[in-house]
């Protein structure tokens, strides 16, 4: 989901940690042993439960100490933001609540921290976490060092002043335009290949900026054309800044530019762990919940019917 760019280094293999309960969904009964059975409450979805065949997927030694950590870059909504502004360790999205419902699907109580995006996968490798979720892209760079689950589906869409001064209807539109990118995210390694592949020598100038809000707001002051981002991403971006920008809508490309599946990624040597998270993320799909989630979130158009492994498509 998050087309941004991880920074790879040497695989290592390490414990994983075990860490207190988390603050965001309201969770009963702590899996802290075999078979504790566990419950979280998804606002405006209901109760998750334990089921027990599932939670038998678990490797024992995560299973024995029933609590797995997750690793997340916030703010980057509607997938992960901090439920209190100012408070850097309580969150809310659909990425929080899908990997808490699946994760008591599987018995687990999960722990979500906050961490720079390209300390990811450092961290990953190193233990400190068992996961790293958010809006994660799926790409088969990443699989490299992480296995991922693959849970939706979606791509790069492009922001623009209100009444599209720009004219930007699709991505060849930007070539010769100035374009607002994430630091360090996929979409300014994309744009310069497409710039080079199909631009003609029309130069896309790509801006960085630290966090997605920073970009947005350089598009608000006129310092740039356009963003970039995750389309899903735009569209509560779009919807609080009405009058002021407004997403492309491109017919050809509904899911956006580039889509590609998006996954909750867990270390390459984890991939038992990562195919228990693939089943209790399928059941969700097939009871309905999965649906309801990405409903509260609107983000419906981004569902997919087959939780997967290592989908990349590139």
């Amino acid at each position: 989901m998050r087309i941004r760019h991880f920074a790879l280094v040497g695989a290592t293999t390490a414990l994983l940690v075990a860490t207190a309960a988390c603050g965001g969904t309201t969770t009963s009964e702590s899996g802290g042993g075999d078979a504790a059975p566990v419950s979280v409450t998804i606002d405006g979805v209901g109760a998750v439960t334990t089921d027990t065949a599932l939670a038998g997927k678990v490797p024992a030694d995560v299973r024995a100490r029933g609590t797995i950590t997750v690793a997340t870059n916030a703010p980057y909504q509607p997938f992960i933001d901090f439920k209190v502004e100012g408070k850097n360790d309580e969150f809310k999205g659909l990425d929080h609540d899908l990997f808490q419902a699946a994760s008591a699907r599987l018995g687990l109580k999960a722990t979500f921290t906050q961490q720079p995006f390209d300390g990811l996968v450092p961290g990953l490798q190193a233990g400190k976490y068992d996961a790293i979720a958010g809006g994660i892209t799926d790409k088969k760079e990443r699989q490299q060092v992480a296995t991922f689950v693959d849970y939706s589906a979606s791509g790069t869409g492009f922001l623009v002043r209100t009444g599209n001064p720009a004219g930007v209807k699709t991505v060849a539109d930007l070539c010769g335009r100035t374009v607002a990118v994430q630091k360090a995210s996929n979409q300014a390694k994309n744009l310069a290949t497409y710039a080079k592949d199909s631009c003609a020598g029309r130069k896309i100038e790509v801006r960085e900026y630290p966090e997605n809000p920073q970009a947005v707001q350089a598009l608000i002051a006129g310092n740039v054309e356009v963003v970039a981002a995750t389309r899903v991403n735009l569209v509560d971006t779009a919807a609080t800044l009405a009058g002021k920008a407004e997403l492309v809508a491109d017919p050809s490309a509904p899911n956006g530019w580039l889509a590609s599946p998006n996954g909750f990624g867990f270390l390459k040597a984890n991939k038992e762990l990562a195919e228990a998270y693939r089943a209790a993320v399928q059941s969700l799909i097939d009871d309905g919940t999965y649906g309801k989630i990405l409903a509260q979130w609107k983000q419906t158009p981004i569902a997919i019917e087959q939780a997967t492994i290592d989908q990349a498509i590139d």
